[in-house]
């Protein structure tokens, strides 16, 4: 039977724990890849497959395997699997033979696996299955691998280039065009005013003349 001051020690010892834990923002088994991807066939593909964990990887207690299935509703049948003398070990099956390869890394917790001379038939879902005590919780994720005959073809930047630089020339050259002709009828328009007023001027002239002659032809004496 343990003392109170024992049951005071490990009360605090758990509590500590726990702090340490919620301190550390950990919360649970994360596994992470993507949900899907397409392959090349006949060339040989990565699937990849990490996980994040509250705890560090006990070699004696760690618990992974790949599985695959053709479609949601298919039996699993598992293809690679966690063993704590060997690793990861790939299973020999009908299906893929000796294709399936480990090629992640443990100590960075990276699960992936490679699949070589990929066939039509490799099409299906690929479920990355971890266990890393003392965590409770079991990741789980599946990715749907599509094998297809062709890759589109890469987008070609030169002609994104080439056509941003002859749209970029148009509009430079229209917003010149639209300056210069801007200049133009501001031009034309200072030499219509400076006209109106030329002729404004000579009819002012004209006037004034015509009204000195009137002048004058009245103040001569008249003819006896």
């Amino acid at each position: 039977m343990s003392s109170p001051a024992q049951e005071r020690r490990t009360g605090v010892q758990l509590l500590s724990a726990a702090m340490l834990l919620l301190s550390s923002g950990c919360s649970s088994m994360d596994v992470i890849m993507p949900n899907s991807m397409n392959a090349l066939n006949g060339t040989t593909i990565k699937i990849p497959c990490t996980f994040t964990s509250c705890y560090k990887m006990d070699p004696n207690m760690f618990v992974m395997n790949w599985t695959y299935q053709e479609t949601l509703n298919d039996t699993e049948e598992m293809i690679m699997a966690y063993h704590k003398k060997r690793g990861m070990v790939p299973l020999r099956s009908d299906r893929f033979g000796e294709r399936v390869m480990f090629a992640g890394n443990l100590d960075k917790n990276d699960l992936s696996i490679t699949l070589s001379n990929v066939q039509i038939e490799d099409e299906g879902i690929y479920n990355c299955n971890v266990r890393n005590p003392p965590d409770r919780i079991t990741g789980q994720h599946g990715i749907q691998l599509n094998v297809v005959t062709e890759l589109p073809p890469p987008r070609d930047s030169t002609i994104a280039v080439a056509i941003g630089a002859s749209v970029g020339g148009a509009l430079a050259l229209l917003i010149l065009s639209m300056l210069v002709v801007k200049c133009l009828r501001r031009h034309r328009k200072k030499e219509l005013i400076s006209e109106e007023k030329m002729e404004e001027e000579e009819k002012l002239d004209a006037e004034v003349v015509a009204e000195e002659g009137n002048k004058h032809k009245n103040s001569l004496p008249e003819d006896l």
